[in-house]
């Protein structure tokens, strides 16, 4: 009997019946009568566990192959009556429905079958649940009468306060509650992100024009930010800040929420904001390549033939940085580069994968953590959301397209080839920036970076004073306009001979006429990368 006098009565429906059979013996050893539903009263029944079908209850056989099991006012009645109230007493016994004090449901597996390749729309319509998650809302809502279970993991803590104190106390009805609430709400979520995907590639297909990548039909009317919990971490960016890890429910292989930690100790908050740099910097390459991030910034880039010799490239932009940093790269991890990389002291490094030798090697520095994530390159889908105190600001991925080659040249004269391809690398390593960023390189290397300042001229004094090896000839990118010819100056002095900018000052004129009194060669690209 239950502290009000009333039978104890439990619903039992779910589709994981993990550890469902040990709690349905528990619960009917606590005396408590069982009603069940298809799959779930076929399994109990098999394992000798009694337990009242639904339809034998309701009087009400299943309808529409399945759709319509538990809709019916026995059932609902039974969670949502008020035992407080007379009146509701009254309308039960009129009704001839018992009270059900405790309800056990999760859902159909909607997120698995619409990840499955070639996921039909009916497949994954017909995992929509509808009686479960009204029969979670339903207990929840009534959790002073009611418990509500949705996780098998909580299990075994329900029934150990069944038996020691024979019914779920205030509190953890309460706390059961906010659980399920969260669980219909993340179920709603990914619905609604998987057909609003699919709604996306429908109107692709009838207009035949691609959307812009990260594009929405127009921002949706409301947002809805749905994670689930990985990691807690030992402290936020500072030790008085507490911190964690979320990963969103969209299948995103190759994002770093979803890398496997394959050695080292515990990742920091810093690290994954610095991997995450990182890991979208050298993925900016066609060639192998390598980056170094140091405070969410690239202080060293570099591309090569070899693995090994695009992080040497990378790492002598600025060694001292590089000290302490997070090193990327965006292929296996052979053991040459491994050797490289293990030479000097990093936090992290992250890769698509590992070599074995390549993990022998990296395996003697015990305190280097070692994430692989995968080759998966699906990073920029949905949209980009930051969060500011009150509210989001939510915007399309910066993924515009880079060519160089169709950069408007606005210099007498032109770059060389070798510019060209030296300003199509520099111009890769500007989008992950913050700005105001000035990168000066050569082709396939960072020479100096300027990040972060203020002012422009500012971030090209930067750069040029970073640079340890000769600028002389070399290139110089900047992720927005020169505001005037000052930084163009700048770069004169130092010796580089041909500038990307986006242009769109009202002092252009006057900054390209700069570049020409220097005899350098100026390319237009049209964009600008901002990274504040």
């Amino acid at each position: 009997m239950t502290r009000s006098g009333i039978r104890k009565r439990a619903l039992l429906s779910v589709y994981d019946k993990t550890g469902v059979v040990d709690l349905a013996r528990e619960l009917t050893a606590l005396g408590y009568t069982l009603l069940s539903t298809g799959g779930t009263a076929a399994a109990l029944k098999k394992a000798g566990v009694a337990a009242v079908e639904i339809a034998h209850y309701t009087g009400q056989p299943e309808i529409l192959e399945g759709r319509v099991k538990t809709l019916h006012p026995k059932v609902y009645g039974g969670i949502l009556a008020d035992l407080s109230k007379e009146s509701h007493r009254s309308d039960l016994t009129r009704a001839g429905i018992e009270p059900i004090g405790l309800v056990i449901v999760n859902l159909y597996p909607f997120r698995e079958v619409a990840a499955r390749p070639g996921a039909r729309l009916d497949d994954v319509i017909e995992m929509i649940d509808i009686g479960g998650p009204a029969m979670v809302r339903a207990a929840a809502k009534n959790h002073r009468h009611v418990g509500v279970v949705v996780d098998p993991s909580d299990y075994r803590a329900v029934l150990r306060e069944l038996r020691d104190g024979g019914a779920l106390g205030d509190e953890t009805r309460f706390q059961l509650a906010v659980k399920a609430f969260a669980h219909t709400a993340s179920y709603d979520a990914a619905i609604k992100d998987e057909l609003s995907g699919r709604l996306l590639a429908t109107t692709e297909r009838s207009t035949g024009a691609p959307p812009a990548p990260g594009a929405q039909p127009g921002f949706p009317q409301y947002l809805v930010i749905e994670a689930h919990l990985l990691q807690e971490l030992r402290y936020g960016e500072n030790p008085h800040q507490r911190g964690a890890l979320y990963a969103g429910t969209e299948d995103a292989p190759g994002a770093v929420a979803a890398a496997r930690q394959l050695q080292g100790k515990e990742l920091s908050f810093n690290n994954i904001l610095d991997l995450d740099a990182a890991w979208r910097a050298v993925n900016e390459f066609p060639s192998p390549a390598a980056v170094i991030v140091k405070h969410s910034n690239p202080c060293g880039a570099g591309v090569a033939a070899a693995l090994q010799e695009a992080f040497i490239r990378a790492r002598q932009c600025d060694p001292t940085a590089a000290f302490g940093g997070i090193a990327a790269f965006n292929r296996p991890l052979d053991a040459p580069a491994a050797k490289e990389a293990a030479s000097i002291f990093l936090e992290c490094l992250i890769a698509p994968g590992y070599e074995s030798a390549a993990r022998d090697i990296l395996a003697e520095k015990k305190g280097l953590r070692v994430m692989e994530a995968g080759a998966g390159r699906r990073m920029f889908e949905g949209l980009d959301v930051r969060r500011v105190t009150g509210g989001y600001l939510v915007q399309d991925w910066d993924v515009a397209p880079t060519d160089l080659a169709r950069a408007r040249v606005v210099t007498k004269r032109a770059p060389s080839a070798e510019e060209l391809q030296a300003l199509d690398f520099a111009w890769r390593v500007a989008r992950h920036v913050k700005s105001n960023a000035i990168v000066l390189a050569r082709a396939g290397r960072t020479l100096g970076i300027g990040a972060g300042q203020m002012s422009r001229v500012d971030s090209v004094r930067l750069a040029v004073m970073k640079s340890l090896q000769p600028t002389q000839g070399a290139v110089m990118a900047s992720d927005a306009f020169f505001p005037f010819r000052d930084g163009v100056d700048e770069a004169a002095r130092a010796g580089i001979t041909a500038v990307a900018q986006p242009g769109g000052s009202v002092k252009d004129s006057e900054v390209i006429a700069a570049a020409d009194e220097h005899g350098m060669a100026m390319v237009l690209t049209g964009t600008r990368h901002f990274r504040h």
